[in-house]
C-alpha cells in the first residue's frame, strides 16, 4: 500500500508520529516520509533516531497554508496529528486551540486539495464526542470539516477520513507516564481525580496499526473507532504502585468522569464491525457509498438506536496483569 508513495505526518515528532514512522519503515518501502512540526528541537532529536534516506523533516504550522502546500508537493497520504491537545490548557488558552485544531484543520484539508493527495486521515479523540471542554470541542468541529471536505473534491480522487481512539499507553500526556515520573520524584502518594473514573486504553502500536488498516478500509467521510478496553483510573494508578496511597484531588478544568467515543445521539449513524465502529457521515454526498461494506469487504451491522460506547459500560476490561504486560510492551517497542 505505502511502497513507493510520499507519506507526511503532521504533528509528527511526537509519540504517534515516531511509531508511525518506525512502523512503515520496518513494513514498507516508501519513496518519501515527511515529518511536518514546529518544533525544530524535537525534529533534531527525531533525526538522530530516524536518519532514513527516504526520511524529510519540515518546520513548519499548520496554521500556515502555504508552508503546507510546499509541504504536500507530490505527497500521496496524509496523516493528521498535529493538535494542541491539554485540556486544562485549551480551557485558559482557547483561542489558540481553535487556530491550531480548527483552522489547521481546513488548512490540511485545503492544501491536500491544492496538492492532490490521495488518501487523507485525521486523528481524533474521545473528548470530541459530546464535548464538554474546549479541546473536544475543537477537535468535534475539526472531525466535522474532514468528513465534510468529501464533498469539495470534484474530480480528484481525494479521500477524507477521520480515527477516533482514547488514552494512549506512553504518550506524552498519558497518566502512566505521569505516575511514573511521580514515584522516580520520590513521591508519597499519588493524584487520582476520581476512584469511579474510567478510560479506554490503546497502545501506539495498536493506534499505528488502526490508522494504517483504515487507510485500507476507507470510502470517505467515516469516523472510524477501534474496540478497545477500558480501565479504571485507580487501578492504573495500584497497578503501577501497589502499595502507594491515593489522594482524592478531583475533576480536573473540561475533565469528564467517563469516556464516550460513539454519542448515544450518533447511534442511528452507527455502524459495528467485528473489531471497530464506524459513524457514517451525517450529510448527503455527492458520490454515495455503502459504509456497513468497507473497502477491506468488511461487512457491518448498525448498532442498536440509543447505543452509546462508553468506557464505563464497555463489555471489555483491562485487568493490572493485563496492563503491565501492555506497559511493558509499549516500553519495548520505544526501545
Amino acid at each position: 500500500m505505502l511502497n513507493g508513495k510520499n507519506i507526511i505526518i503532521t504533528g509528527g515528532t511526537g509519540s504517534f508520529g515516531k511509531q508511525f514512522v518506525k512502523t512503515i519503515l520496518k513494513h514498507y518501502q516508501p519513496n518519501k516520509i515527511i515529518i511536518y512540526s514546529r518544533d525544530e528541537l524535537k525534529q533534531y532529536e527525531m533525526v538522530q533516531r530516524f536518519n532514513h534516506s527516504c526520511m524529510r523533516y519540515f518546520i513548519g504550522d499548520v496554521r500556515d497554508k502555504e508552508r503546507l502546500i510546499s509541504a504536500m508537493n507530490g505527497v500521496d497520504y496524509v496523516v493528521h496529528a498535529a493538535a494542541l491537545k491539554h485540556v486544562p490548557i485549551a480551557e485558559y488558552n482557547p483561542m489558540e486551540c481553535i487556530k491550531t485544531n480548527i483552522n489547521g484543520a481546513q488548512n490540511v484539508i485545503e492544501a491536500s486539495l491544492h496538492c492532490g493527495v490521495s488518501r487523507i486521515i485525521a486523528l481524533s479523540t474521545d473528548k470530541a464526542a459530546s464535548p464538554i471542554n474546549l479541546y473536544g470541542a475543537t477537535k468535534l468541529a475539526s472531525d466535522k470539516l474532514f468528513v465534510a471536505a468529501n464533498n469539495i473534491r470534484g474530480g480528484k480522487d481525494i479521500r477524507f477520513a477521520v480515527v477516533r481512539y482514547g488514552n494512549v499507553l506512553g504518550s506524552r500526556g498519558s497518566v502512566v507516564p505521569f505516575f511514573q515520573k511521580l514515584i522516580a520524584d520520590g513521591v508519597s502518594e499519588l493524584p487520582i481525580t476520581d476512584e469511579r473514573m474510567t478510560r479506554f486504553w490503546i497502545t501506539l502500536q495498536e493506534g499505528v496499526d488502526f490508522v494504517l488498516k483504515n487507510f485500507q478500509r476507507m470510502h470517505g467521510g467515516e469516523i472510524f473507532i477501534p474496540k478497545i478496553p477500558s480501565m479504571k483510573v485507580v487501578d492504573v494508578a495500584l497497578a503501577i504502585a501497589p502499595h502507594m496511597p491515593h489522594k482524592n484531588v478531583g475533576i480536573r478544568p473540561g475533565e469528564k468522569m467517563h469516556e464516550v467515543m460513539c454519542p448515544r445521539d450518533d447511534s442511528h449513524l452507527t455502524l459495528e464491525f467485528h473489531d471497530h465502529y464506524v459513524i457514517k457521515p451525517s450529510i448527503q454526498f455527492t458520490e454515495s457509498s455503502d459504509f456497513s461494506i468497507n473497502n477491506c469487504n468488511e461487512k457491518g451491522k448498525p448498532v442498536e438506536y440509543g447505543f452509546k460506547y462508553s468506557s464505563e459500560t464497555n463489555t471489555e476490561w483491562l485487568s493490572v496483569e493485563q496492563l503491565l504486560e501492555k506497559i511493558a510492551l509499549t516500553m519495548s517497542e520505544e526501545k
